[in-house]
């Protein structure tokens, strides 16, 4: 994809611009909740480029990473939502957004009495490396040969390695507003993965973003506008989800699906979607002991999760420890039954969970019709 157009090129120039005079068709109106909107300048307000709002999955006192932070506008909303007690990481690669978020922390900080806020340089593909210590390393180390341009390969390897921008498991939730699309198609498993890897066990990723009814054809994402604009580098519906079971998530959840499309592009339909997928103990059998017990709730007869484990309606399993913990927790808390050793009875003969056929777990989502994400009522989006 890389070689086909230089999408973090034509991203950075687009947005860039978008920093400093607002362009209405990289934004969507989010009906976000006006309580916190009330502390942000309003150049960040005009400048928000998203499709949703991820900010009200966030919960206090949490960590929160937002990915292409842009001008703050869900960072300073999961703020006021985390409290002081909690913390937001905004990370982006855009200088002019940057600034822009920057510049208004403190009248955010100001109208709420504390700063929670980090606003980090990076690419979102790649969180292991401060780009702000790179600029600062260049100050006084300028490239102008090979010798120095192997120093700055050194730097870079020992920041990732000794002092890494995020760190492993340090965030319990990793949101982002219509950014992941921005991403190359050739480097969006790693973006997975790096949110895969920054969250801790437990944590949960929740992604607003466009997906597709139909693969983007090469032509379409050899197109930098509509690349920068959001639509060529959208993921195809399955793929979008997915891409976070291949990543090691469970528990993915299409919460908010636009009824109508944002845009249809040589018929190929594109709107907004918000996806909730966490990050579970690995499963681990080994000197483990069945005690543990659940039932499956219903409605339906049967269900299989991701590893291909069977659970019939109304019949105790028994678990392992690893899955019983997952299962006693969102999103398959209200799914389950869930019943520890120390309270069950003698009851011999349980079937212990093994692997069958794989299919996803039913989610709430799919029990109900079709939602609409609140930005997208109108059937516009970006």
């Amino acid at each position: 994809m890389s070689k086909m157009l230089d999408t973090e090129h034509a991203v950075t120039s687009r947005y860039s611009a978008a920093a400093n005079a607002v362009e209405p068709a990289l934004c969507c109106p989010v009906n976000y909740d006006a309580r916190y909107l009330q502390v942000i300048p309003n150049e960040v307000i005009d400048r928000d480029y998203g499709c949703g709002d991820p900010s009200q999955y966030v919960r206090e006192g949490e960590t929160v990473l937002d990915l292409g932070s842009g001008g703050g506008k869900i960072c300073f909303i999961a703020s006021q939502v985390v409290g002081a007690s909690g913390r937001v990481i905004g990370v982006d690669m855009n200088d002019e957004m940057l600034a822009l978020a920057r510049g208004s922390q403190p009248v955010v900080a100001a109208a709420i009495g504390y700063d929670n806020i980090t606003f980090c340089k990076g690419r979102i593909q790649d969180m292991a490396v401060d780009r702000d210590a790179i600029d600062r390393h260049l100050q006084s180390n300028p490239v102008t040969n090979e010798s120095s341009f192997r120093a700055l390969e050194s730097f870079i390897a020992e920041q990732r390695r000794v002092n890494p921008m995020v760190h492993d498991e340090s965030v319990d939730v990793v949101v982002s507003n219509c950014v992941l699309n921005l991403v190359d198609s050739a480097e969006k498993p790693k973006l997975f993965a790096e949110i895969y890897r920054v969250l801790k066990n437990g944590g949960r990723a929740v992604i607003s973003d466009i997906v597709s009814d139909q693969p983007v054809p090469e032509h379409l994402q050899r197109d930098a506008e509509l690349w920068s604009g959001c639509i060529s580098g959208a993921l195809q519906n399955e793929a979008f989800v997915n891409a976070f079971v291949q990543a090691g998530f469970d528990g993915v959840e299409v919460v908010v699906r636009q009824e109508k499309p944002w845009q249809v592009v040589e018929g190929i339909e594109f709107r907004s979607a918000t996806v909730i997928a966490y990050k579970g103990q690995p499963e681990d059998a080994s000197g483990a002991v069945c005690d543990d017990q659940v039932m499956y709730r219903g409605p339906f007869a049967t269900i299989h999760d991701d590893q291909g484990v069977e659970y019939r309606r109304g019949e105790m399993t028994a678990v392992y420890p690893n899955t019983f913990a997952k299962l006693s927790r969102e999103p398959y808390v209200d799914h389950f039954i869930c019943v520890p050793a120390t309270k069950q009875q003698d009851a011999p003969g349980l079937p212990i969970a093994e692997p069958a056929r794989t299919f996803p777990l039913q989610s709430s989502a799919d029990r109900l019709p079709g939602g609409s994400d609140a930005c997208c009522d109108s059937g516009d989006c970006c």
